[in-house]
């Protein structure tokens, strides 16, 4: 369950005007948070981040699951089962459920959301990412810093 002030922040991005996924960081930044300071592990940066916009997709952010061939079937279906449940305003998931998942958790590294496992998966993704993207990115970033 995320924290009240996360989902609280998250609302007042959206109310703001700003993008769903601005608003879901909110709670990836707290799932990293979680992570480093050893509330539980992940096992790699991706599983942290992915974890965080799930919270999101629950919480009522209007987050869309990822579009077909960019991840796992499984990780759609997965999205999509959650981003439903928080836009039908289902119930809160049983806490016996929640503890089991906390159990398993903490089984796991917490270096995974170190700065420097982040710093790689993001170096990692914007290599994945076409050319045309990351300049266009980059031309954003000029222009906004001018």
């Amino acid at each position: 369950m995320p924290d009240k002030s996360t989902a609280e922040k998250a609302r007042e991005d959206l109310r703001e005007g700003k993008s769903p996924t601005t608003a879901a960081g909110k709670f990836v930044h707290e799932e990293i948070e979680h992570v480093r300071k050893g509330k539980h592990g992940a096992r790699s940066p991706q599983q942290a981040i992915a974890i965080g916009l799930s919270k999101a997709r629950r919480a009522g952010i209007p987050l869309k699951p990822p579009r077909k061939g960019r991840v796992k079937e499984s990780t759609r279906q997965s999205a999509r089962r959650a981003y439903r449940k928080g836009q039908s305003g289902a119930s809160r998931p049983r806490r016996k459920y929640s503890r089991i998942r906390e159990r398993v958790m903490k089984r796991e590294p917490r270096s995974s959301a170190s700065h420097r496992a982040l710093s790689r998966h993001a170096r990692r993704a914007a290599g994945r990412r076409r050319r045309r993207t990351h300049s266009r990115a980059t031309a954003r970033r000029g222009r906004a810093a001018r």
